[in-house]
């Protein structure tokens, strides 16, 4: 009958069962149990009956727990007010633990020594508790009789636990189907609608309505089993003073009241009810915490009344689905609404208690806005520029010939009277050779008539000489200019021939541009939108992207009356003069260059572009 650690399997038990008895059992007992008004009554029934029916029983007790999370404690102990057992509490401990029957009997020697039983409750492979009996000493015969009794027994205390179960389940699966159901449909009317509609059919009702907070009071925005409904009929305002009325007492109102219920005030409901001619009416809130989002009436036909089931299931759905209708409704609004309903919340939240940050940030910004809206700066025109000298000069071949040397090439620096390049003078070089003796030849002739005093010839020789001497003047002229230089000091701006060494040139052809080193004008790019403020002799800094750290002041001093469109955007060309220009500048360099115009409010100074902007595209706009 028993293994070594004292259990009794549970198919043993069962096995002998004799169904005939357990159907006495049950018939003798049923009246008893029946009349229970809740589980500890009938748990307590239950126990009086077994330990009366069995021989012997010194005490007993029944061992539950009240969800799948909480601990076993006592339920129903048997006789009332006796003192507990710890044999007893470790036989249930092990029949728990083991799930299966214990026993503890001690020393079977001695036939008067108490036996301890243990039976656990198992409904569907899970543990719901166990019922622990303490016998008086017996042989073996007898407590397996007491054990196969007391199996027949625990069928109804499986019941209890499987009903029990059962319901919990059923709300949920309820709950869960109505949140579907709000769920399944994108438009809150339809959603509504529909919720409405299933809680009707659920619980028997004529009709479910919903409703939501509009303003100060609440609106009913569906009725069951209706599409559409006039929102001025007397029905639907008798049903709002009934949400209404509950939602001011901020708890679930039913007419008739419930016996043993708190007070209430049901005057609205009483009005209801009177009107239509129904049997109940129950309102719940539908709230988030402490806000109140609406309300749910539901009106039974005459006869009917709410228990506390239905009651407790209507609380739970209005929990769960009143939050899910109410983000629909709120994304059903205009896009008007939702931005006044947002402002007039973040005022509320403004103006109420909490919410420090955002006042924090409130009040500093307003603090930012008074100070910008009252402070003064510097209002200055940006523009992009570039370094470009005063004077820029052509340096050209003076006679065709051929490129000999080339000295520098474009960014050195040269001074007045350095050589920049030579040409090829051979050619020069033999016609001066040649002319050279063609001179000493009219020399020598120009002697001889002298000696010989031939006036006509000397005349003759005189205008010979003088031709020739010319040539060579004008020859030692054009070897002079093979020698190109720099005409005063500057920086070559273009040019570079040391890759044309021997290449052709002719008279007229530029070799080299110079720029002086001491003299400099800034070209800038100002945008049309700021063109009227700038005037000529105003004052500005330049700064280059070489130089960022070093700003050079410049005077405006010519304002171009032709516009340039660079990357879809007008600029004027306005050109200014650097004032002491340093020796690191050079022509080409680039940079922002900011033009003073004058004190200004400093919201005007950071928001006048989007201004203009704004009355331009008003005016294009505007029939």
């Amino acid at each position: 009958m028993t293994d070594q650690d004292g259990v009794v399997s549970l198919a043993d038990v069962r096995r002998g069962a004799d169904k005939s008895a357990a159907d006495a059992l049950k018939s003798e007992h049923w009246a008893r149990l029946s009349h229970a008004a809740d589980m500890a009554q009938f748990v307590g029934n239950w126990l009086d009956i077994q330990c009366r029916a069995l021989d012997g029983v010194v005490r007993g007790v029944v061992v539950l727990r009240a969800s799948e999370n909480a601990a076993f404690s006592p339920a129903a102990v048997w006789p009332e007010a006796i003192e507990g057992s710890p044999r007893l509490a470790a036989v249930v401990e092990r029949a728990l633990s083991q799930r299966g029957v214990a026993l503890d009997s001690g020393n079977r020697s001695n036939r008067q020594e108490p036996v301890f039983i243990a039976h656990p409750l198992l409904v569907d492979d899970e543990l719901f508790g166990a019922v622990g009996l303490e016998l008086a000493g017996r042989n073996d015969a007898a407590v397996h009789a007491a054990v196969q009794q007391l199996g027949w027994g625990m069928g109804w205390l499986a019941s209890l636990a499987h009903r029990k179960s059962f319901t919990s389940k059923a709300r949920l699966v309820t709950v869960l189907e109505l949140v579907a159901t709000a769920l399944r449909h994108a438009r809150f009317q339809a959603a509504a609608t529909a919720v409405a509609t299933d809680l009707a059919t659920m619980f028997g009702c004529e009709r479910v309505s919903i409703g939501f907070m509009k303003g100060r009071q609440i609106q009913v925005l569906a009725l069951s089993h209706s599409a559409s409904f006039s929102h001025k009929s007397n029905l639907v305002r008798a049903i709002e003073a009934v949400m209404d009325e509950a939602a001011d007492q901020l708890a679930t109102v039913v007419v008739p009241p419930r016996q043993g219920g708190p007070f209430q005030v049901t005057r609205a409901h009483q009005a209801l009810a009177q009107q239509l001619g129904i049997g109940a009416v129950c309102t719940v809130p539908l709230t988030v915490g402490s806000q109140v989002l609406g309300a749910l009436v539901l009106e039974l036909p005459a006869g009917s009344d709410f228990d506390a089931r239905t009651v407790e299931l209507c609380e739970h759905a209005a929990q769960l689905v009143g939050p899910v209708l109410d983000v629909k409704r709120k994304d059903d609004r205009w896009l008007l609404q939702k931005a006044a309903d947002s402002a007039r919340t973040q005022l509320r939240h403004l103006l109420g208690p909490r919410h420090t940050g955002l006042k924090l940030g409130v009040g500093l910004s307003l603090l930012l806005l008074l100070f910008f809206a009252v402070a003064e700066g510097d209002y200055r025109v940006s523009a992009d520029a570039s370094l470009e000298g005063t004077v820029q000069r052509a340096v050209t071949a003076a006679l065709p010939g051929y490129i000999s040397e080339a000295r520098v090439r474009a960014g050195d620096v040269v001074r007045a009277g350095d050589l920049l390049a030579v040409l090829d003078d051979r050619d020069l070089q033999l016609e001066r050779s040649r002319l050279s003796g063609q001179l000493a030849q009219r020399e020598s002739e120009y002697s001889q008539a002298l000696a010989e005093r031939q006036r006509a010839k000397l005349r003759m020789l005189d205008a010979q000489l003088a031709q020739v001497k010319a040539q060579v003047f004008l020859v030692d002229d054009q070897l002079k200019r093979t020698r190109v230089t720099a005409p005063f000091d500057a920086v070559v701006v273009k040019g570079d021939l040391s890759q044309s060494l021997g290449a052709p040139v002719e008279r007229g052809n530029v070799l080299f541009e110079l720029a002086p080193l001491d003299s400099y004008r800034i070209i800038m790019k100002v945008d049309e939108r700021d063109i009227p403020a700038v005037l000529v002799q105003q004052r500005g800094l330049l700064a280059l992207t070489s130089m960022p750290r070093e700003e050079i002041a410049l005077v405006v001093e010519k304002i171009t009356p032709v516009s340039v469109v660079e990357q879809g955007r007008n600029f004027f060309r306005v050109e200014a003069s650097a004032q002491g220009a340093t020796a690191q500048l050079r022509p080409g360099m680039e940079g922002v260059a900011k033009i003073h115009i004058e004190r200004r409010n400093l919201f005007w100074i950071w928001t006048h572009k989007l201004g203009h902007w704004l009355r331009l595209w008003f005016w294009a706009w505007w029939p």
